[in-house]
């Protein structure tokens, strides 16, 4: 939204000074962060020369999707006279040309193998790619250069392995200078050349990374489209990784591998070679701004981080004294304003026992924290003085983590009507106001400790418990304990449409633990007036509601769960009203509809649009699900030949709570039963969805009910473009969905029995035939959860703006 409206700004006429322009977008950075956050950060980044701001890669697939966003992007930086310096890649647009040139990509160890075609190819694509970057940026009224040679001088990698790919040895940054003197974008394509004038491929990360060695930037900027880093069993995003205190720890986790492993790894090199001011962000185009002018970013950041020193017993006498008494006089807001002086802390901290005192090497940041307190369990979080520097270079976050890793039960205390309270709600798990204070509190499982705690503090009033807050920043590595109790955050209220069947019954459950979501209307006719057992957080009793009851009802989202063709009504009726609701529906009915979303996160483009369209989203089907996770890595890198044919077997569950053969028992006892022969509405659904990838005349598909009651297994055949192994395909599908928690890899067969009740797919098998042309896998799912209700609720988080897989089981 910000970006669009900086857009329309740019475009207009330029009838005011620069000076009152800059001022205009500086204003409108308010938006987004803070009258101080924003000012820091533009004083911190103007602090260097022009060309040690930013260096940005953008992968190929940002220019084709997000050419618009990125342009805007850029230009706003430009406006508050910044010069990020753009380094791109073409690898899809290259894909694209050599499929139609007849040339099928050759890679080796991960690196495109470029012959003279391919090289060819990939002049005429970065040249056009670099131009319409350059374009783009022109038609908003930014200068940009584009720089199609002269920076980078190569030599050969490895000629008769790679051919024409080159290793970096030398940056001329010379023409980047000149570029920015001139009050232009530099925008660089990564192609190099020998010192004889041969040019060279080169990867468009390592391109980024030599520059950034040469010209020591503030920030170096990784542009994709998932916007960051992702937990690969969580599924959360890291928000802040810091190298020196996790780097070892993270490299040793058993999901780290493949590309997520080689990017950690990379950046790690890099930034040992910079300025531990330097750092790394991983972020989307449209949120750029946000992660360079907030303290809460956006995106992943990663930096070196500073070393943090923890003085305890008779090490508190270690303290520098002269610098840390520097720190309190400078930004302690006690000792600013004359409530305390420092001669005063520094007496409290040598004579208590039990503190412990906080402090990074070059004395920018100082907290002390107690366990001498009314509740021994608890630690209390007394000081935590920061200077600017701390703040910009996130020395803060540093400090907390290690603060929360030492004192899992935290408690802290701030004045009733402090300007920073927002900040301490979002660290806490609960809190408590009297008088004119305000107790937080976080990792606390018993509650009757805080209880005994307030007891005891509305008798005592001692200065030092008054935390002032200095400015810190608001973003928490992912490891941080999982809140279990929250006084602050609002509930979101919602509907169910048609819960009597099994898929409205599995909702329920997840509603029911989902600590952010609470069940409003449960819909149902023939259970109406009875009381949902299912749901315990309050009581809600089954109601029969009408399309004409809808409108009027106060519900951040109705769910859907209705049979095929039914729910049209109530649909239309929500949507009557204006600022509609999210809609998720669980049937068909609008799953071939472009004006719905199509719900299935890990394959389709549901976590960008969501933010920009209108929240309606068709929830996929249970066979669909898994069927196009199942051939979707293969179909995107085009190695499938022809259709692929799937054997599916489902539980009786998958047939409804309405009597059928299909959910007989009698009829299914040591029986598996074939339906739908032909023109099944998944086979359509699988075709129609996943042509987006590659359009080969959809799918194949036959479906049987089984005699369990819930699970699916697919056997999934699939003819290949060329020879493959079994491993190399087990290594593709890893990669493609490593960053994926709900979809599980392994090289053993799944079984269904394995399946029933955990919210995740599974695929492996993995046996190519003899004749290398064709792949037989297996893939299992719940059809009730990840197959209905789980990738609902998925779906729900993503469109109320809550964290994806909040409230699912991992």
């Amino acid at each position: 939204m910000l970006l669009r409206r900086c857009t329309r700004l740019f475009t207009r006429s330029f009838v005011s000074k620069q000076d009152t322009e800059k001022e205009t977008i500086v204003k409108l950075l308010y938006n987004i962060g803070s009258r101080n956050e924003v000012e820091q950060y533009l004083e911190h980044f103007s602090s260097v020369e022009s060309h040690q701001f930013a260096v940005i890669k953008v992968g190929g697939a940002v220019l084709t999707d997000e050419l618009d966003t990125l342009a805007s992007a850029l230009t706003f930086l430009n406006r508050v006279g910044l010069y990020p310096i753009v380094v791109h890649g073409a690898g899809p647009q290259m894909n694209q040309l050599l499929e139609k040139a007849g040339i099928e990509p050759q890679y080796e160890d991960g690196i495109r193998i470029t012959d003279e075609k391919t090289l060819a190819i990939a002049r005429k694509v970065f040249q056009n790619e670099n131009l319409k970057l350059v374009e783009a940026l022109e038609k908003l009224g930014t200068s940009a250069r584009p720089i199609n040679g002269g920076v980078f001088t190569a030599e050969y990698l490895d000629k008769e392995k790679y051919n024409l790919v080159g290793k970096i040895v030398n940056v001329n940054k010379d023409l980047i200078e000149s570029s920015i003197r001139a009050g232009a974008l530099p925008i660089l394509m990564s192609l190099a050349e020998t010192p004889e004038g041969q040019i060279l491929n080169v990867n468009a990360d390592v391109a980024a990374g030599e520059l950034a060695r040469v010209l020591e930037p503030l920030k170096i900027v990784y542009l994709n489209e998932k916007g960051g880093l992702f937990h690969g069993v969580t599924g959360k995003k890291f928000d802040v990784i810091n190298l020196d205190e996790e780097y070892e720890d993270l490299m040793k986790q058993s999901w780290v591998k493949y590309g997520f492993k080689l990017k950690i790894k990379e950046i790690h090199d890099l930034l040992m070679h910079l300025p531990r001011s330097s750092s790394v962000s991983i972020i989307s185009a449209e949120h750029l701004h946000k992660e360079l002018f907030t303290h809460s970013g956006a995106g992943t950041l990663i930096r070196r981080g500073h070393k943090i020193q923890r003085f305890s017993g008779d090490e508190i006498q270690k303290l520098d004294v002269d610098r840390l008494r520097h720190l309190l006089e400078a930004h302690d807001p006690s000792v600013v304003d004359g409530t305390q002086s420092v001669a005063e802390i520094l007496s409290q901290i040598k004579s208590r026992p039990n503190i412990t005192v906080y402090c990074d090497a070059s004395y920018d940041i100082f907290a002390l924290v107690s366990q001498d307190m009314v509740s021994k369990p608890l630690s209390l979080l007394e000081r935590f003085v920061a200077s600017k520097t701390a703040t910009v270079n996130n020395v803060t976050d540093n400090v907390w983590t290690m603060i929360k890793k030492d004192h899992q039960s935290l408690a802290w205390i701030t004045p009733k009507e402090d300007a920073h309270k927002q900040w301490f709600f979002e660290r806490a798990d609960g809190s408590y106001t009297w008088s004119d204070r305000t107790l937080f509190w976080s990792g606390v499982a018993d509650l009757t400790s805080i209880e005994s705690f307030i007891k005891n503090m509305m008798d005592l009033d001692r200065n030092f418990l008054n935390v002032k807050k200095p400015t810190i920043q608001k973003r928490t590595f992912s490891t941080f304990l999982k809140r279990s109790y929250r006084t602050f955050s609002t509930q979101k209220q919602i509907g169910i449409i048609g819960a009597r069947g099994h898929t409205g019954k599995e909702l329920i459950h997840l509603i029911d633990k989902h600590p952010h979501l609470e069940l409003a209307y449960v819909s149902s006719r023939e259970l109406k007036g009875q009381t949902c057992v299912s749901y315990t957080k309050s009581q809600v009793l089954y109601s029969s509601l009408s399309p004409q009851d809808l409108p009027e009802k106060k519900v951040d989202c109705w769910v859907m769960a209705l049979p095929n063709g039914v729910c049209k009504p109530f649909v239309d009726a929500i949507l009557s009203r204006p600022n509609a609701p999210v809609i998720v529906d669980l049937g068909a009915d609008y799953r071939f509809d472009s004006n719905w979303l199509y719900g299935l996160p890990e394959l389709y483009d549901i976590r960008t649009r969501i933010e920009k369209s209108k929240k309606i989203i068709a929830n996929p089907g249970c066979y669909a699900t898994g069927s196009q996770l199942s051939i979707a890595p293969l179909l995107k890198e085009k190695l499938v030949s022809q259709r692929p044919t799937i054997f599916g077997v489902s539980g009786y569950s998958g047939a409804g709570t309405t009597p059928s053969r299909k959910n007989n028992l009698k009829e299914l006892s040591d029986n598996l039963m074939p339906y739908a022969l032909t023109d099944h509405i998944h086979e359509k659904e699988i075709g129609f969805h996943t042509k987006r990838f590659d359009d080969l005349g959809g799918v194949a598909f036959i479906p049987h009910v089984g005699q369990f009651f819930q699970g699916i297994s697919l056997t999934v055949s699939i003819p290949l473009k060329k020879k493959l192994d079994n491993d190399q395909i087990y290594a593709l599908y890893e990669k493609f969905y490593q960053e994926e928690p709900l979809v599980q890899i392994k090289k053993d067969i799944p079984e269904v029995r394995d399946i029933a009740g955990k919210h995740h797919v599974e695929i492996g098998g993995f046996k190519v035939n003899a004749a290398g042309d064709r792949v037989v896998l297996v893939a299992t799912i719940d059809n009730l959860l990840k197959g209905a209700a789980t990738q609902c609720l998925q779906n729900m988080n993503l469109a109320l703006g809550l964290p994806e897989w909040e409230g699912i089981p991992l």
